[in-house]
């Protein structure tokens, strides 16, 4: 941390108490610039820590009477936007990934379904402290979020909260500024920026006011005038020097300037970027709302209205993209408001086929036809009437338009008189309505006003009309304004400059104006902007050529990029989603495969953002080439569930998807490659994403070859991974070195829960290193080592780990020649394990011996609820011994018997078993061979057992009676829910009688035939 030099507020009054204003200014700006006294109390107040009280500067006047200036300036009460939880903490993130700092704020929204990246919370009350016992407070703090998210919400809440007392306590002095502020000013001073905000600073005494600590907000960095530009801004330590004020924040962030005093900008994510990494201490992201947030914000805008309130959750929750958005607070609120709108207009017969919206223009389009209406204007005020209506709109976007249109061209989104008078606009219509309802005024510290759009999409809607009906009549380039040419250049010709710009435009500043602009093409749009804004049936002559037009700017590029994805969000706003269907349809149906075309990939990017199925699991097997998946790699950072099994991916694929997986961006979080061709070197690959992947917990390489160096590969990277938390290695001969490097691995790893290893040809020895690897480890919950060959010797020592053991909950070692003497080993572990659940001893050679030793530790073990014991050929004396154990055994739930070599007399003593048991719920039997007699005891067993759920005597040779016998015993038994009695030769007459009985004597229990 660095020092800091802290005078008390007595200090101060004796040494400046009578000081003249000028001298008071210096005080402060002194201490703001860390020259503080440096006498024996400061010490102290550095120890103070947050919850401790104020220090006697915050009982001075003028700090009490700035507290209740910034109360008035925020208010005293939440502001209509949803719950505050959501701003009681923020999301701590590392730095601005790739998207964030390229890409339009609805790419950012689209391309994350709405979700942040996994990441640690700070609260509020907490945000400018450590974050451990070692660190030291930030300097520098930014605060990241989308247009809309509530920025300056939380700046507001910020100060309303200190100037309560209730958040940060350790500042004595909080000073709130925001761009629009400094925008006002062409250059400016240190000490003259301290004086706008803290104007005290010109009364007497000002220096028994110099706080401890200060904190600088200066919320809105993306809408400074001026970019910042630290490489080439030159140094300034004098505070009363007049510079740029762009000069003087980078100074300010740098610490030439109030070096001592804690910054906290706010901005959207892309201008952030501005700020050099290494001058960042701490970086939040606001999150935003969830599902219950998006309901409680349309409550509050519609408190008293239930009707309205369910027909538009339910509009939101049908439509993906509109429920994405409406995670934006701003647009949930836009959205509010126009289905409101919409709702109250509905009984009109013209628009009843225009309603709900399905595009986001549409959405934009009611929202506008709100506005022209008067909707929410004074009571007593007669409606506008229709020829009004029409007017007023074609002249607030002559008015606002060209505005709009080249403040977007030069990313100006805070406008002043100036401005205002450079583009024409009149001040008067400003106040009315219409106009109210997408730009809002507001004050600067300067006197002056400042206006910008209620939010950003407004602006681009604004624009993109302004735009659609200049380009009908004007002779020359919109864009550059210059170029003229006659005739006129036509409709045609002006959209597809404004196509080729957008896709031109790195940043993708123009990508919903161009959406927007594609919008107002589509019947529906027309037929509500008819009259108003547009002309009735206009988009007739062009909507087919824009479609074309729009197609033809998806090019063979490497990579399907954003622009690309965007011309697809044109072609639905348009109303044209042929292409999208295609590909949608191709999915559905397995054909994906033919579909390799530039504009067949760039749909295919766009359904893995806005598909709902997609949303869920991007199934992608069995359809990719390495040159679409290369091509669609963007756009795989953010699925969540990933599968590419059997689409035959070598090795130099997934080195590609390490570069994914390796990306900041990546949201992946679970991927499966099953059944390809990676080897040895494609699984190092993976590895090395692996030490620096933070998202995904789950990795699915069964059916490939990585053999033992690919598997040691993978277990490096688990000892530092800390995410991971399932590995299927199934089918990939790794053998026993191989087990080796996981049972190193698995010693010092944390998370990794779910390992799968079977068929690996692993033996005793690897089996032996797993065991010592239990013995240490503490995470792992699930283990298959299934179709291996560890045998007595293998398994002798891993149930040597179980008797220490207490996490792992299921172990498979099924068909691993396991016999009577591994038995032996196994039930002893039984009896000291005591948190081991499910055990499967599948195809082993167990025999009755091993059937009866397993039995006996059954009786004791209290914590095993599920036991496969089939194929194991344990006869009837296995059986007997089983069933001895289910009468006094009170945990087991499922037990499978199925081709085990029993006969009657087995399930016999099995039916008196389940007389008495009280837990078990599922009993499988099936290929055994029972026959009537074991039936009819099962039966008996059935009229009064409660707990059994499911029953299968598949292929047991009941024989007609036999199966009429458990069908009739089921009219006592009401639990029973599910029973197969399948391949027992009963004929189809027979089978329809015994299944009519069995609805009549237990209609809830389902039986197959």
């Amino acid at each position: 941390m660095r020092k800091q030099e802290v005078r008390t507020g007595r200090e101060a009054g004796q040494g400046h108490g009578t000081g003249s204003p000028a001298e008071q200014v210096k005080a402060l700006m002194d201490l703001l610039a860390g020259k503080g006294s440096q006498g024996s109390q400061a010490p102290q107040a550095l120890d103070r820590t947050p919850d401790a009280p104020l220090g006697p500067c915050s009982n001075d006047s003028r700090i009490q009477r700035h507290r209740k200036a910034l109360l008035s300036k925020v208010g005293g009460g939440p502001e209509l936007g949803g719950p505050w939880h959501r701003l009681a903490s923020l999301l701590l993130v590392e730095g601005l990934t790739d998207l964030q700092l390229r890409e339009h704020d609805f790419t950012q929204v689209e391309a994350t379904r709405g979700g942040g990246r996994p990441a640690r919370t700070v609260a509020l009350d907490r945000l400018f402290l450590p974050l451990s016992r070692v660190s030291v407070p930030p300097r520098v703090s930014i605060t990241i979020g989308v247009a809309g998210m509530g920025k300056t919400t939380l700046v507001r809440h910020f100060v309303r909260l200190w100037a309560h007392g209730q958040v940060g306590k350790d500042f004595s002095l909080v000073l709130p500024l925001t761009f629009r502020d400094l925008n006002t000013h062409e250059k400016l001073c240190a000490d003259r920026l301290i004086c706008s905000v803290f104007p005290h600073v010109g009364e007497p005494s000002l220096a028994v006011a110099v706080p401890a600590r200060a904190l600088l907000i200066l919320d809105g960095l993306d809408e400074c005038r001026t970019p910042l530009d630290f490489s080439n801004t030159v140094a300034c330590t004098d505070p009363k020097k007049e510079i740029p004020v762009d000069h003087l924040i980078t100074n300010i962030i740098r610490g030439n300037l109030f070096p001592e005093v804690s910054i906290w900008i706010t901005s959207r994510p892309s201008a952030s970027g501005q700020i050099p990494g290494g001058l960042v201490d701490r970086m939040t992201e606001i999150r935003g709302f969830n599902e219950e947030e998006i309901k409680v914000c349309l409550e509050q805008m519609f408190p008293e209205d239930q009707a309205l309130l369910g027909w538009m959750l339910s509009q939101v929750q049908a439509d993906r993209a509109l429920y994405l958005m409406c995670t934006v607070p701003a647009f949930c609120r836009l959205t509010g408001a126009a289905l409101g709108h919409l709702w109250r207009s509905r009984t009109g017969p013209q628009d009843a086929e225009l309603w709900p919206p399905r595009t986001l223009c549409e959405l934009y389009s009611w929202y506008f036809r709100m506005a022209l209406s008067g909707e929410g204007q004074e009571k007593g005020k007669a409606s506008p009437r229709i020829e009004q209506v029409a007017h007023g709109g074609r002249k607030m976007v002559g008015t606002l338009g060209r505005l709009a249109f080249h403040g977007l061209l030069k990313k100006k989104y805070v406008f002043y008189e100036q401005d205002m008078k450079a583009f024409g606009v009149d001040l008067a219509l400003l106040q009315g309505a219409p106009c109210s309802c997408f730009l809002q005024r507001e004050e600067t510290l300067a006197s002056s006003v400042a206006y910008c759009f209620t939010h950003l999409s407004l602006q681009e809607f604004v624009a993109a009309a302004y735009y659609y009906g200049a380009s009908r009549r004007a002779i020359f380039d919109l864009f550059t304004e210059s170029g003229v040419s006659w005739p006129r250049l036509g409709f045609l010709t002006h959209f597809r400059s404004a196509a080729q710009r957008a896709m031109q435009a790195e940043d993708g500043r123009l990508d919903v104006f161009l959406r927007f602009l594609s919008g107002l093409l589509s019947p529906r749009v027309n037929a509500l902007l008819a009259g108003s804004l547009l002309a009735q049936g206009e988009h007739q002559a062009y909507r087919t050529q824009v479609a074309e037009l729009l197609q033809g700017c998806l090019r063979p590029d490497a990579a399907v990029c954003a622009r690309a994805i965007n011309v697809l969000h044109c072609l639905r706003e348009l109303q044209h989603t042929e292409l999208a269907r295609s590909v949608e349809e191709a999915m559905e149906s397995g054909a994906l495969a033919r579909l390799t075309g530039p504009a067949h990939r760039a749909a295919l990017a766009y359904l893995l953002q806005v598909s709902d199925a997609c949303a869920q699991e991007a199934n992608l097997s069995l359809s990719l080439s390495q040159g679409v998946l290369q091509s669609l790699l963007p756009q795989l950072l953010y699925c969540r569930k990933l599968r590419l099994d059997t689409n035959q991916f070598q090795d130099p694929v997934m080195e590609l998807l390490g570069s994914v997986l390796s990306g900041k961006d990546c949201r992946i979080q679970k991927i499966s490659l099953a059944e390809n061709q990676i080897s040895n070197k494609g699984a190092k690959a993976l590895a090395r994403s692996l030490l620096v992947n933070r998202s995904l917990t789950s990795l699915d390489l069964r059916g490939n070859s990585i053999g033992p160096q690919g598997s040691k590969a993978l277990a490096d990277a688990l000892k530092i991974n800390r995410t991971l938390t399932s590995l299927s290695l199934q089918g990939n001969t790794v053998r026993d070195d191989g087990a080796r490097s996981m049972a190193e691995a698995l010693a010092s790893n944390r998370t990794l829960s779910m390992l799968h290893l079977q068929k690996n040809s692993i033996g005793p020895m690897g089996a032996q290193r797993m065991a010592d690897a239990l013995k240490q480890n503490r995470s792992l919950k699930e283990l298959i080592l299934q179709s291996n060959s560890i045998s007595d010797a293998g398994v002798a020592a891993l149930m040597g780990a179980l008797c220490t053991n207490q996490t792992l909950l299921s172990l498979s070692l099924r068909e691993n020649s396991i016999s009577p003497e591994g038995a032996q080993a196994i039930a002893h572990a039984l009896r000291a394990n005591s948190t081991l659940k499910n055990l499967d001893l599948t195809a082993n050679l167990l025999h009755d011996q091993g059937a009866r030793a397993i039995a006996v530790a059954v009786r004791e073990n209290r914590t095993l609820t599920s036991l496969h014991l089939q194929e194991n050929a344990i006869g009837d004396d296995g059986a007997c011994a089983v069933a001895r154990a289910l009468k006094v055994n009170t945990a087991l739930t499922a037990l499978y018997l199925q081709v085990a070599s029993i006969g009657a007399s087995g399930a016999q003593v099995l039916g008196e078993a389940l007389a008495v048991n009280r837990t078990l719920e599922i009993l499988d039997l099936r290929g055994n061979a029972i026959g009537v007699a074991g039936a009819k005891a099962l039966a008996h067993a059935l009229k009064v057992n409660s707990s059994l759920r499911r029953l299968n005597l598949q292929e047991n040779s009941l024989g007609m009676d036999g199966a009429i016998c458990i069908a009739t015993a089921l009219s006592g038994n009401h639990r029973l829910q599910h029973i197969n009695l399948q391949g027992n030769h009963i004929g189809d007459s027979g089978a329809r009688m015994i299944s009519e009985a069995i609805k009549t004597n237990a209609p809830t229990c389902t039986v197959e035939m």
